[in-house]
């Protein structure tokens, strides 16, 4: 079974952002969480699923799918900050470091700029694993407004 995502689910509307405020989660990633997020996505890159092919790779090893690190930004966004209701409109990402087996991911997001006439929140985007930089991006919501 999948390792739980730390998780306290908060309703914020637009109104209620601010630039500089923040929100975290942490998830240790599993081998069930790369055979689940292939068998969702249908990426079965070796890179992930095979350790003899993955041995002979740059990473010396298997590496969680990038964006399985992305879909923890997706669930930080849905369940703490903004929380439910929110919409995504973008999202970059820059891959820095791989995440492995075993690995607790903790992804950040902090609001950086808020867009009020369409009630976008921009928010820098970061991924974590021992405190080593692994994924860098920025992503853009629309939140519910209360009015």
């Amino acid at each position: 079974m999948s390792a739980p995502l730390e998780e306290n689910i908060v309703h914020t509307s637009f109104e209620d952002l601010s630039v500089g405020q923040s929100a975290t989660l942490g998830k240790t990633i599993t081998e069930a969480d790369l055979l689940m997020f292939a068998g969702v996505s249908g990426d079965t890159n070796p890179a992930h699923m095979d350790e003899e092919y993955a041995a002979g790779t740059l990473f010396k090893g298997r590496i969680a799918h990038g964006m399985l690190t992305g879909a923890l930004m997706s669930a930080l966004f849905g369940t703490k900050l903004p929380g439910p209701g929110c919409i995504y409109v973008s999202q970059s990402l820059r891959f820095k470091a791989p995440v492995r087996i075993g690995d607790t991911v903790r992804v950040k997001a902090e609001v950086i700029d808020l867009v009020a006439d369409k009630k976008f929140a921009v928010f820098r985007t970061t991924a974590t694993v021992k405190g080593k930089l692994v994924v860098d991006g920025e992503a853009t919501l629309m939140v519910p407004s209360r009015g």
